[in-house]
């Protein structure tokens, strides 16, 4: 993760509160032996009229019915259980519903997954998810005795986007985010998937907009908080201490135009969060998708934009360098200028930006006239330009290779040894 998100309070808030109350309130009481009524909810008003409108009303919605049916099946399911049994329930409620702590690998903190709750009691387990995992629904949040208690989840997604304004996913720091200015949203990822843990589906703390590469391309139901070893740490995406993410990369094949990820090595810092960096890295194809920006165009691009600055305005790599390096700390995600620095630090040590340095550098000096007529008509018609290639070859004796092409140092020998 390369940010965080500023968490954002809203109405919807309301409906995980039901949700708390439906648990520890209804369900955990159901031993006792009283008979599902509308009568459990009585201290609870609003839960009440929405549970009335959706079990009773002759006009309720499909969906509001199964809501109210659903709530009453797991009450029944609740009823014979063993205090011991509904203890351990309170106490993966309660710890699933601690995200952060979740994230952090709090040993304190027991989750649990469907399949945990499985062990003790199938059908019930079987009934949660059928319940949980139905909870997040567009088209049941926006029922309307519903909405006017909670809100609706797109004012959400707006007023998380006025306090929430890179415009980029803080997952990969690559794709966009609809921001207030689009008229669709992203879809929010459920962090802790809501298809392996139960009771925290409309938590928003464990609610965050994804890009579309991130939540369904790549995410999709991984888990965060474990792998096939066990329990593992994750960033949490509303933390108010992240610490930044340092991104080095080597290149082993100087040869941009060839370059393939087996040619790129990425280290990841600080080492702080390690464990953190390495479940990211996993989760979202972090590696893939960082070799594979390095290999596309916009990387050779980023060379380009550091030959027309050498050319225009006699740009060093130092000064390209310095140039991005600010860019870069005044807006780290902006046109992916994170990973643009690291891309072009390694392509210096790899000694690619002296080379084209020295490339535009000899060229000027064989042909001064001919090279700044070059430069000037490659500005504006760079698919013309190997017209003029062709003539600074034959005028001044020399091959001129094309910006984006391969062989550099060899022109470069070459010519260097006819100039002598």
């Amino acid at each position: 993760m390369l940010f965080a998100y500023t968490y954002v309070s809203h109405a919807m808030e309301k409906m995980q509160a039901f949700i708390n109350f439906i648990f520890f309130e209804v369900w955990c009481n159901a031993p006792i032996g009283l008979p599902f009524s509308l009568d459990l909810f009585e201290t609870e008003p609003d839960l009440r009229e929405v549970l009335s409108a959706f079990g009773f009303a002759a006009n309720a919605p499909k969906l509001g019915k199964q809501f109210y049916k659903d709530i009453k099946a797991i009450y029944e399911l609740f009823a014979p259980l063993t205090p011991e049994q509904v203890d351990q329930l309170k106490q993966w409620y309660q710890a699933n519903n601690e995200i952060e702590k979740v994230c952090a690998n709090d040993p304190k903190v027991k989750i649990a997954r469907y399949v945990d709750i499985a062990d003790i009691h199938p059908d019930l387990s079987e009934q949660l998810a059928s319940f949980f995992k139905g909870l997040y629904s567009q088209q049941l949040l926006d029922l309307a005795a519903l909405r006017e208690k909670i809100g609706q989840l797109d004012k959400h997604y707006e007023e998380f986007m006025r306090a929430n304004t890179t415009g980029k996913c803080p997952f990969c720091g690559l794709g966009d985010i609809k921001g207030v200015h689009h008229t669709r949203r992203e879809a929010y990822d459920h962090y802790l998937p809501k298809a392996l843990y139960p009771f925290n589906s409309i938590n928003f703390r464990n609610l965050a907009p994804a890009c579309h590469e991130c939540n369904s391309t790549y995410k999709h139901s991984k888990d965060p908080a474990r792998n096939k070893a066990g329990r593992r740490k994750a960033f949490y995406p509303y933390t108010t201490d992240f610490p930044g993410i340092e991104i080095t990369i080597d290149l082993n094949n100087p040869d941009i135009d060839r370059l393939t990820p087996a040619d790129i090595q990425l280290t990841f810092g600080p080492a702080a969060v390690h464990e953190e960096i390495e479940t990211w890295k996993e989760v979202y194809g972090i590696d893939e998708r960082y070799k594979a920006k390095c290999c596309d165009g916009d990387a050779k691009d980023w060379l380009e934009q550091f030959r027309i600055l050498r050319d225009a305005s006699g740009f060093t790599p130092n000064n390209y360098l310095d140039t991005i390096q600010q860019q870069t700390a005044k807006a780290p995600v902006a046109n992916s200028n994170f990973l643009k620095l690291a891309f072009l630090k390694g392509c210096q040590r790899a000694g690619l930006l002296d080379a084209i340095a020295k490339e535009g550098g000899l060229v000027m000096t064989l042909c001064p006239r001919l090279y700044e007529r070059y430069v000037k008509y490659e500005q504006s018609h760079w698919r013309s330009a190997s017209k003029l290639r062709i003539i600074a070859s034959f005028m001044c004796g020399i091959s001129v290779p094309a910006r984006t092409g391969s062989g550099h140092a060899n022109w470069k020998r070459k010519n260097h040894e006819r100039s002598e």
